[in-house]
């Protein structure tokens, strides 16, 4: 967070130092009132870069075999643009490299993990076990004692992302 204040006050700095220079350029013709203008803007514009380049930087950072299986773009009240062009503001990743696979004779079983990235003040992640039935698409999460929760089991659709990405891995 700190690197990316100091990211905005440089840019700002820049900025300024842009409008200074096209200032002295025109003769001093141009209003002074132009150098914090243009400072505020590159702050505002670094600002607003940086929070829709989240979610490319954050999948970026994710290793080999992770796949993202879903997105939320949501607009924010003090964001005014983000009512015209929503922003993700969180994203789940299942790492396939870590997949646990029980074959039985009724059904394949697969243990994974899956991740939730939330954008806040900090980033925000949370994980948790699940298992997921290849035969049945059930899935089911573990509690922190590796029991399954049988309330929150639900039943994926063959073309769900996160069987696809489980089960044909």
């Amino acid at each position: 967070m700190i690197w990316h204040l100091i990211a905005a006050v440089f840019a700002g700095l820049a900025a300024a130092g842009i409008a200074l220079l096209l200032r002295k350029l025109s003769g001093r013709r141009l209003p002074k009132w132009i150098i914090p203008v243009f400072a505020g803007l590159a702050m505002l514009g670094y600002q607003i870069y940086y929070e829709y380049s989240w979610f490319d930087h954050q999948q970026s950072r994710q290793p080999e075999g992770s796949v993202v299986i879903s997105s939320e773009r949501d607009e924010v009240f003090w964001r005014p643009w983000t009512y015209y062009y929503p922003m993700t503001v969180a994203f789940t990743v299942v790492d396939t490299n870590n997949l646990i696979t029980h074959d039985t004779e009724d059904a394949t079983l697969v243990e994974f993990m899956l991740y939730r990235f939330e954008k806040k003040h900090i980033d925000y992640v949370t994980h948790r076990a699940h298992v997921l039935n290849c035969d049945t698409a059930e899935v089911v999460p573990l509690t922190e004692d590796r029991q399954a929760d049988l309330a929150q089991l639900r039943t994926l659709e063959p073309s769900d992302k996160l069987y696809k990405a489980v089960c044909q891995s």
